[in-house]
């Protein structure tokens, strides 16, 4: 029999003083992807002085932490955490603000983090209340290619045991503290970064037509690209082409040698990527090719796309109903963000959701990766305990 939920909702109350100073010293000590070595000590000492002793490192500065219930080989469920910043320099003024310069948690790693300690807190108390296990991924890496998933997935964070799924929950500024949002099927996309350099001949800007301008081409170029999104991707798989740098290091009256340019692909289908990516190359090399002029179009293949498992997202949003009560749950639109998560959701049943963190009155609204995002830090007493909850029931079914 099962702990009920007033008992879980009792502790996620009585532990969030706690996990509050967590997830302050998490976010004045914050640290980027691949990085995160103190936040790495961080987790181990706060897991240890929770009585939860078998961890292990994984992926250089992840954590894996298992908490055993009675008759632990039954089931496994894991529960996911990513734990780096952003290079960003917060400009909040709260007495928690980064002391670590041009660093961040301006996407709410902290909490995910320090939330998910909470459950770990919760669920060491009641395992003598359960079957099952419950497997704690503590990842790096999320915002950086590679991304921390795939390294762990690589070392066997979903081996010995495996988990039938896999949960994971990410702040939303756009909803408010209390609520959270799902969505099942297909929620975020994949993502590709595109590195280009176009080169043609510069001179002088007085007399164009001794040069091959690469300023031109590389215009034409990114003009061009809009059409593999508009006139060659099905109007029903979301696709998503932008550009982001463009330099051209001349002058008014100088045309330089070559352009350089960086971009991002974005998209729900795996075949239609593959076949964008032919796309995009061939337009580019055809087009400096006619220009007379050359082009080097290279493509970073990133996550891919996440999908939420039906079966389980079905039956997590119906649990959270019941925690949290139906009122508090809102549906999700398709994102075309990109998280690594995805690389979970392509090896396991996965779910994941949408946290609300946003408190207008007290004018917390900034959205994710600006200077100024916090949270209501209420977010944190709903997170720890939904969670917990949702794993309890997940290891019931």
């Amino acid at each position: 029999m099962l702990p009920d939920k007033e008992k879980i909702k009792s502790l996620a109350k009585k532990f969030h003083p706690e996990i509050v100073s967590c997830r302050r010293h998490i976010h004045q000590h914050p640290e980027l992807s691949f990085h995160e070595f103190s936040t790495q000590k961080f987790v181990e000492e706060k897991l240890k002085e929770y009585g939860i002793g078998n961890m292990k490192r994984m992926a250089n500065t992840g954590v894996v932490a298992i908490i055993e219930g009675k008759n632990p080989g039954k089931k496994t469920i894991a529960l996911r955490a990513d734990m780096d910043a952003l290079p960003i320099t917060e400009t909040n003024h709260v007495d928690y603000k980064s002391i670590n310069p041009s660093v961040m948690h301006a996407c709410g790693h902290d909490v995910h983090t320090s939330s998910l300690l909470g459950v770990a807190k919760i669920l060491s108390e009641l395992k003598n209340e359960f079957e099952g296990s419950v497997k704690f991924i503590f990842q790096p890496g999320e915002e950086k290619l590679p991304g921390g998933a795939s390294l762990m997935i690589k070392e066997g964070v979903l081996e010995n045991p495996k988990p039938s799924a896999v949960l994971g929950q990410h702040v939303m500024p756009q909803i408010a503290a209390g609520k959270v949002g799902f969505r099942k099927g297909l929620y975020m996309a994949s993502t590709d970064e595109i590195y280009v350099t176009v080169k043609g001949k510069g001179g002088h800007g007085a007399m164009p037509h001794l040069n091959i301008d690469p300023v031109l081409m590389a215009c034409h170029i990114i003009v061009s690209l809009q059409q593999v999104v508009s006139r060659n991707a099905k109007p029903s798989v979301p696709s998503v082409l932008s550009f982001g740098k463009f330099i051209a290091n001349g002058a008014t009256n100088v045309i330089p040698d070559e352009v350089y340019l960086e971009g991002t692909f974005r998209t729900l289908n795996e075949e239609w990527r593959d076949d964008a990516h032919l796309k995009m190359k061939k337009m580019a090399e055809g087009i400096a090719e006619s220009m007379g002029g050359s082009c080097e179009f290279n493509i970073v293949r990133g996550y891919p796309f996440l999908i939420n498992d039906e079966a389980l997202t079905d039956r997590t949003r119906q649990n959270a109903e019941d925690f949290l009560g139906k009122e508090n749950i809102e549906d999700l639109e398709i994102w075309m963000a990109a998280e690594d998560f995805s690389f979970y959701s392509q090896q396991s049943p996965a779910c994941f959701y949408r946290l609300g963190v946003r408190n207008e009155s007290e004018g917390i609204i900034s959205p994710v990766h600006t200077s100024t995002f916090n949270i209501d830090e209420t977010a944190l007493e709903t997170g720890m305990g939904l969670m917990a909850w949702l794993a309890l029931k997940e290891l019931e079914n």
